[in-house]
């Protein structure tokens, strides 16, 4: 008799767990995954009611906070990053809010990458400085400026690695031991490189997070996210859900579960397209820089190749011109989508300046690297070919 799908154990490999864990099969023994499309679940009795209520019975009781469905996903994920516990959200951003309304309170501080996506620069800036919570945003990646933002009263610290969009990477070893001694904890936003091609929390981290709209879902269907960690911090982070609502649908999760299927595959692909673009980029006479942690060029490619499996699929990269070349590279594709998404299959282009990160005003771009002809590119799954001939329409002028 096979084992259960959902009592995968870490000796498979992450591609056999991505395609097996979190099967939960019903009275009918399907072979896929099944979708529960209900808003609440029905009780034996007034009894059973009471005890899943109290928690005193684990079971379903309302899809805002439990959903079989999206229970699935969460165990599948986490036995991908090798987490503990997994909650998955409505969104990237919603994961981003219930972590830190979750752990965070009033008079604590938060020290954050300004590298960071720049809706990410608004929640930290913005928003939750309005309840008391006093963010730094340090410069680079050098652990010794890291140091320095510390506080008696820092309890998070916050990174992207590879960064959005200047793939800047960050030593999350280095950073984990600096949380501790702090008595604070490391969130990383795996969104970039996925758990297919690396793991925070075997480097040292306490938190991942992931907008599951990207590379997780892969084919730009849906919206969903996720906060990965300890059982603590799951059951904290369950909390701020089951009462706040930011909850992730049951369909969102059932076709983030069918692109987790594919995830290795496709970062694989990408990834390795995504350097040969980045490679063809470098020697344009119209380009200025390339930013791919894959580049031998790459500030912190020693690093990224320690801590990830290639340099993933992102390539951000600046025309000489400024915005108006920028903007002539990307008026003068046919085939690549103009859109700030990312992580699809299919190839996107996006001007950060003015765009991502048009919120978050021009003296914090500069601090991030963000200038106006910078360019990023999210490499899909069509050919090299015809990537870098759309890029090149433009650039030749």
């Amino acid at each position: 008799m096979n084992m259960s799908d959902n009592e995968l154990t870490d000796d498979y490999d992450l591609q056999t767990r991505a395609v097996r864990s979190g099967i939960h099969r019903s009275q009918f023994n399907e072979h896929s995954e099944a979708l529960y499309l209900t808003s609440s679940f029905v009780f034996d009795n007034a009894a059973q009611a009471a005890a899943r209520f109290s928690n005193v019975e684990p079971g379903n009781i309302y899809s805002r906070f439990t959903n079989p469905t999206v229970t699935g996903l969460q165990e599948r994920l986490a036995a991908l990053e090798g987490a503990p516990a997994c909650v998955a959200t409505a969104s990237g951003m919603s994961a981003i809010l219930a972590m830190a309304m979750s752990l965070l309170k009033s008079g604590d501080h938060v020290a954050c990458s300004s590298g960071v996506f720049g809706t990410t620069v608004q929640l930290f800036g913005n928003i939750l400085a309005k309840f008391g919570v006093v963010t730094t945003f340090v410069d680079g990646s050098d652990p010794s400026e890291w140091e320095k933002a510390m506080r008696p009263e820092t309890r998070l610290l916050f990174i992207e690695t590879p960064s959005n969009p200047v793939t800047e990477v960050f030593d999350i070893a280095a950073l984990a031991a600096i949380a501790k001694r702090h008595g604070a904890q490391l969130a990383v936003d795996n969104c970039f490189c996925s758990p297919a091609l690396q793991k925070p929390l075997a480097l040292g981290a306490d938190i991942v997070i992931h907008s599951a709209t990207k590379f997780l879902d892969g084919q730009g269907r849906v919206m969903g996210g996720a906060v990965l960690g300890t059982r603590e911090i799951g059951e904290a982070v369950t909390g701020f859900l089951r009462t706040a609502g930011p909850t992730l649908s049951a369909f969102n999760a059932w076709v983030i579960m069918k692109g987790l299927e594919t995830l290795s595959i496709r970062m694989d692909a990408q990834s390795k397209s995504a350097l040969e673009i980045a490679q063809c980029l470098e020697r344009h006479p119209g380009v200025e820089r390339v930013l791919y942690p894959g580049l031998e060029s790459h500030p912190q490619h020693a690093l990224a190749m320690r801590q990830q499996r290639s340099g993933g699929a992102i390539v951000s990269f600046e025309v000489k011109g400024g915005r108006e070349a920028a903007w002539r590279v990307i008026d003068s594709t046919r085939l690549i989508s103009i859109t700030a998404n990312l992580g699809d299959t299919k190839t996107t282009i996006t001007h950060p300046s003015t765009t991502t990160h048009g919120r978050i005003g021009e003296e914090a771009r500069a601090r991030a690297g963000i200038r106006d002809g910078l360019l990023r590119v999210a490499v899909g799954l069509e050919s090299v070919r015809d990537i870098t001939g759309d890029l090149e329409r433009g650039l030749c002028r």
